[in-house]
């Protein structure tokens, strides 16, 4: 037993190193299969519309093929390591019939078929034993996983020792000093010393070509990335020192994307249950989507499937911006709000927000340079750089780079 536990061991452990990294490789490869196969069906209409149905289809068989190899290395080691431990107890079987034999006439007939019958049958038992922690510390590599996943960079408290008023922010004065950011330390900063300040009230458009960090911008406002300098204070607190609940439960967004959840339309607009089914009734009707909701069997219990994919996209930036009617702030942010619905629905959003946010301070992230030709001030950034902050009359009257882009647009002025 001695020598035959030594060559167990030792066998476990020669396919355990090799086992390891072959389930390492395919969970690696895994991944990328079921991510191009889901953008794959989210895209299929514009694959279809541009032909290219070959490249993906192409792309996705090396993706498997990629898997496949290592999932075939992966029954290969199963394989050897079958053969070796079945060798291991066939030679078992062999040197118990072999002492038997050497033995001659002092070892009764019961004991030989009892020796013989118990070397069969351990077979089994070691072949499952060293299966199993075979198994368990090739699976520990998901636990490896695991580990790294929660070593990686969360998000701040939601809830600080420091808190700001009931009421802030009560004027909406934003002001950004020498801020920079980055989204990962390895890549350039994104923002790069930004220095502005609006007004109480006032309406700011941010303008730029594509990577001018328009986005980023509106993600270092609330917090999603953090700045590696400079802070942002917001009616004299710095939003760093602050909870992110806090925080982005006093901020507004309209984002391009209209976001919808599975659920209610009730849940939807008020996902904590603040508000009365009275108020959810007026924002809809201040939407023009009280007579739709209305006209619903269940009416605010009408379930919406997942991402609103039973609602029009109009109708889902509506209900977006009846969410944000119901918890009116001093800041709200406009992240091209209307640049994916038609233009009776564009003037809604606009006439509205204009109406019901008359007192609040706007932040309009504009891709169509017509919707910031109202705004007080014009932001306009280049590769994270404030190039001009002035009002549009003044920028449209001297030679600058927003009545360069508003040229070019063909925008009337």
């Amino acid at each position: 037993m001695i020598p035959l536990g030594y060559f167990y061991f030792t066998i476990q452990q020669y396919y355990i190193a090799s086992s390891r990294q072959i389930r390492r490789l395919a969970g690696a490869s895994h991944s990328p299969v079921i991510s191009h196969f889901s953008e794959t069906l989210v895209g299929c209409s514009t694959i279809r519309a541009f032909g290219h149905q070959e490249r993906f289809i192409r792309k996705n068989n090396d993706l498997v093929y990629e898997n496949l190899v290592y999932f075939y290395n992966n029954v290969i080691s199963n394989r050897w390591l079958s053969v070796r431990l079945e060798f291991l107890g066939n030679l078992m079987v062999f040197f118990a019939a072999l002492f038997v034999v050497l033995a001659g006439n002092t070892v009764s007939s019961s004991t030989v078929g009892l020796s013989i019958s118990y070397a069969l049958n351990i077979i089994p038992s070691l072949n499952f034993w060293v299966r199993k922690a075979c198994e368990i510390e090739t699976n520990a590599v998901s636990i490896e996983r695991i580990c790294e996943y929660a070593k990686m960079d969360k998000e701040e408290l939601w809830i600080m020792s420091k808190r700001p008023p009931v009421e802030w922010p009560d004027r909406g004065i934003i002001e950004f000093v020498n801020y920079k950011a980055q989204y990962r330390k390895d890549l350039g900063l994104a923002l790069n010393d930004v220095s502005f300040q609006t007004q109480s009230e006032e309406k700011v458009g941010i303008v730029g070509r594509t990577g001018a960090g328009k986005s980023t911008l509106t993600n270092c406002l609330f917090r999603i990335l953090e700045g590696s300098e400079g802070k942002i204070i917001i009616d004299g607190i710095d939003i760093s020192t602050i909870g992110l609940h806090d925080l982005r439960g006093n901020l507004n967004i309209i984002p391009q994307d209209p976001v919808l959840f599975s659920g209610t339309l009730q849940s939807n607009l008020d996902p904590l249950g603040k508000h009365s089914d009275l108020e959810l009734w007026e924002v809809l009707e201040l939407c023009d989507l009280k007579d739709f909701v209305q006209s619903l069997p269940k009416k605010l219990l009408h379930e919406i499937s997942e991402g609103g994919e039973n609602l029009s996209v109009g109708q889902r930036q509506l209900v977006c911006l009846a969410r944000v009617l119901l918890r009116k702030t001093k800041i709200l942010v406009l992240d091209e709000a209307t640049a994916s619905v038609d233009m009776e629905t564009d003037n809604l959003v606009q006439s509205t927000i204009k109406r019901e946010f008359y007192n609040c301070t706007i932040l309009t992230i504009a891709h169509r340079l017509h919707t910031v030709m109202g705004s007080e001030r014009v932001l306009v950034l280049d590769a994270g750089r404030i190039l001009e902050y002035d009002t549009p009359h003044n920028l449209l009257q001297r030679k600058s780079a927003f009545s360069e882009m508003v040229a070019e647009a063909g925008v009337r002025r």
